[in-house]
């Protein structure tokens, strides 16, 4: 049996989605959990592996069962797949920083990373045009400038597309950097935050917090909207643009295609990622 967990969490406190030894991880955190409940050694695949810091309200993970845990599932006070979230969240504890929102038995050729066809997440940035609240400083990033928000939306807006995003992207051996940007742009909420919108196929390594550093420096005026498409086209890192810290940026939402595609969209995506990788 192959469950679909639907999670939150306040990356704070944690190193990170992966799995560490001795280090306080959302992975490690979760199985711990599991364990406790149905026994055994829990394996969750994620949909967005989140670096240390960053949050989600979205997310999404998987987890097969071994026959020994279905069985003690179905022993338990409350036997379905829907009711394993509330036991997770149980053990937890009161006040969690991470939370399990919803379980249930996944769907035929469901995998919670290969199957995904897009990945969206919000990034908070406060300004020197917005009052300090102690109440958003896990969530929020603030810099010591005045943003134009319209320029960062149309720094944003040309982005979008097919590109190889080299130059936002932290180096991986054998990762490819070429994604497709669906969505991205900027705009202030009733508060004054400016909220990013970015969402994409997937994302390469720190690419969201790269992307919105510099969006920030055409904000101060320290870039133009045509230099970031140039940073991008030019396919190398640069100081002009700093990569944001990962306490404003949060994943919060994860796209499936239809229950009957689910199947042939992981065995598309396995292939390319083995493609990329040879």
């Amino acid at each position: 049996m192959r469950l679909r967990l639907d999670l939150a969490y306040d990356g704070t406190g944690f190193r990170g989605w992966a799995r560490q030894p001795e280090l306080r991880t959302v992975q490690g955190t979760l199985e711990t959990a599991i364990a406790r409940v149905l026994g055994g050694q829990p394996q969750l695949v994620v949909a967005g592996r989140t670096d240390a810091g960053v949050h989600a309200s979205g997310q999404v993970a998987h987890l097969d069962l071994t026959d020994e845990q279905r069985a003690r599932l179905a022993k338990g006070r409350s036997p379905q797949p829907e009711a394993l979230a509330a036991r997770i969240t149980g053990v937890l504890g009161q006040y969690p920083d991470v939370v399990v929102h919803r379980s249930a038995e996944a769907a035929p050729g469901f995998d919670a990373r290969f199957s995904a066809v897009w990945r969206r997440y919000e990034y908070r940035l406060a300004d020197l045009h917005t009052p300090y609240d102690p109440l958003d400083r896990v969530r929020t990033t603030r810099v010591k400038a005045h943003l134009d928000v319209e320029a960062m939306d149309a720094a944003a807006r040309s982005l979008i597309g097919l590109h190889d995003f080299a130059a936002y992207c932290k180096w991986r051996e054998g990762a490819t950097t070429i994604r497709t940007l669906l969505e991205f742009g900027w705009r202030r909420d009733a508060h004054g935050i400016l909220v990013a919108n970015v969402k994409a196929d997937a994302f390469c390594h720190s690419m969201v917090r790269a992307l919105v550093g510099a969006c920030a420096a055409v904000g101060e005026g320290r870039l133009s909207v045509a230099d970031v498409a140039g940073i991008r086209d030019a396919g190398i890192r640069t100081s002009e643009t700093k990569v944001l810290a990962a306490r404003g940026l949060t994943l919060t939402e994860v796209g499936y295609p239809a229950d009957d595609l689910l199947a042939l969209r992981a065995e598309q995506t396995r292939a390319r990622r083995s493609l990329d990788e040879d």
